[in-house]
Formats: C-alpha cells, structure tokens, sequence
C-alpha cells in the first residue's frame, strides 16, 4: 500500500496512442489502469510463441468501423482462432459490396421502416445493403458448393470459402481464409447467412455439421500450451470460447470488454473472477475486464499493441 503515487498526464504534439496508453498505468483512473493493462496482457500473448489467441466478438460491432480493428488483427496475424456470431458474416459480407451509413439512437423508426432502411443502433443499414446482398451472394455460392458435390460442411469451412469466394480485401473473413485462420460460429442459424443456409436446404440435401467444429476445437485446446483470449462483448462467441477452454483447466490470458452488468447473473455481464470457479479461466491467469463500448475502447489498445509490436520487430532487424 501506498507505494505507487498517481501521476498527471503530460501531451506532446506528437504523442503516439501507445505513449498515452502508458502514462495511463501511471495516470490510473477509474478504467484507464485497466486499459494498460489490457495492453500488456495482449502484448504478452503475442510474444508468448506457445499461446494459441482466442478472438471473441459479437457481430454488431462489425456494423461499424470497428470492423477495421478485426480485420487488422487478422491480416496482421494477431490472432489464432475466431468464435463469433452470425451477425459477423452478415455484415462482413455485405459491406464488401454495400455502404452503411451514420445515423442516430434517437430517429423515427416508423418513417425508417417505411423507406426500407433498418436501424442498428445508430447506424442505418439500408434493406439493399443487407439482406439483398447477402441472398444474392449467399445463394451464388451455396449452388457452386453444391455443384462441386458438397453436401455437408462445417461452419469454419463454410466461412473459409466465404472468404475465398465472395469478400474482397476490406472484409474479416477474407483474411482469414487468405491467412488460414479458422473461424467459428456456433449459432451461425442466428442471422442472415444462415437463413440463407437454411433456403438453399429446402430444395437441396445441403447439411451443416456443427460437431466438426467441436471437434477442431477440442483438438485446439487440448494440444496448446497456453491459451489466451480478447473476448469482446457477450453472448454464445464469448461463452462458446470459455466453454471449450475449461476442459484444459481454463484461459491462461484473459481481456474482457463489456458493457454487461453482472448482476442480473448473466453470462455476458459475468467478470473473469465468476469464470474461474467454473475452471474456464486459471486462477493463475493474468486477466482483467475492461468496462466500457467496444467501439471505443477496441481501436485504442489495439493501436497501441500494433505500436508496440512494430518497435519490437525494429529492434529485431
């Protein structure tokens, strides 16, 4: 107690996102020593060889440009493995081909869905930026699957050639492919594609095999040294990815950002201490929640972790 003192911030004109984020360990704050920290944990885990990285996240933030930060640790090959929602390869796939557009929280919903324009949160999707698009591309590539004899396929594999066929260099899901990054998404019904998925079946013996993917995992788990995970947002993606981690006695890296409560005992809300009584996180584990939007938060810590990589690979060469 009462050996580290609390310190001002100072500016520069020429501050760097990674400066600001360290002065923050010393700065503190109600939640900037956690954002710090969050980026040590990172760091850490990048450098650590042995420690396959879990990337959670929840599809809505893909709506936004958040999408960019996914995208850039994907491309930059930050992360091992992706569990995610449907809502991802929605709006991952029709913003290779459409635009969304700003809007507001607080906008006539009756007039926006008289002129076909539908409301996320404060962003406004267009019905010819969403659910055309993706029929259109969903269904090209489900009868090219079908007619090279493909009749059951798992969601990783669905989302690789996603990636291959029909996204463009913007998207998420095109550099995982390109970059053999599998992806997941246990509640792929959940959603645009997988309405589509589900069409194309009535009139085709076309079959998902959800138990492939559990396989991979469990032989993810089970073969890593360590394991650590950004897991951003709640719901099935971030439980899916604590879910499959218990069985190796739990993450042994851990950074959450959530605006969920934890007292209505939800999973979403629920802080990393609450996993490891379920064993999904060590007790050892170097873990921290970060309370706060994503959208925020997110391109902050990863802006200075990509800083700081960048210097570490200078001092290599």
């Amino acid at each position: 107690m009462l050996k580290e003192i609390v310190k001002d911030y100072k500016f520069s004109e020429d501050m760097s996102v990674n400066e600001l984020i360290l002065q923050m360990k010393n700065a503190w704050g109600f939640t900037a020593g956690k954002v710090a920290l969050s980026v040590d944990i990172l760091e850490h885990m990048v450098k650590t060889g042995d420690c396959i990285k879990f990337l959670s996240f929840t599809g809505n933030l893909v709506a936004t440009g958040t999408r960019g930060v996914f995208r850039e640790l994907v491309k930059r090959k930050l992360v091992d493995v992706i569990v995610t929602t449907c809502g991802t390869l929605d709006h991952d796939i029709a913003r290779c081909w459409k635009e969304y557009y700003k809007g507001s929280f607080i906008m006539n919903d009756t007039k926006l869905y008289k002129k076909g324009i539908n409301r996320l949160g404060n962003i406004l999707v267009p019905n010819q930026s969403y659910g055309k698009i993706i029929e259109e591309k969903m269904q090209t590539l489900l009868q090219s699957l079908w007619n090279e004899k493909i009749r059951e396929i798992s969601t990783r594999q669905l989302c690789r050639e996603i990636g291959k066929r029909i996204c463009n260099e913007n998207s998420i899901l095109y550099w995982a492919a390109k970059n053999n990054i599998p992806i997941y998404v246990p509640g792929i019904v959940d959603g645009a594609v997988g309405y589509q998925i589900w069409l194309f079946s009535q009139e085709h013996d076309f079959k998902l095999n959800l138990l492939e993917d559990s396989t991979e995992l469990n032989d993810i788990v089970f073969s890593a040294k360590e394991t650590g995970a950004l897991i951003v947002g709640g719901g099935i993606s971030k439980h899916h990815t604590l879910w499959w981690n218990q069985f190796r006695n739990g993450l042994d890296y851990a950074v959450y950002i959530s605006t969920a409560e934890e007292w209505d005992g939800s999973l979403s809300g629920a802080r990393p201490r609450e996993a490891v009584s379920w064993g999904k996180i060590s007790e050892k584990a170097k873990r921290v929640m970060i309370e706060g939007d994503a959208s925020l938060i997110l391109p902050i810590i990863v802006g200075a972790l990509i800083t700081r990589l960048k210097k570490k690979s200078k001092r290599l060469g």
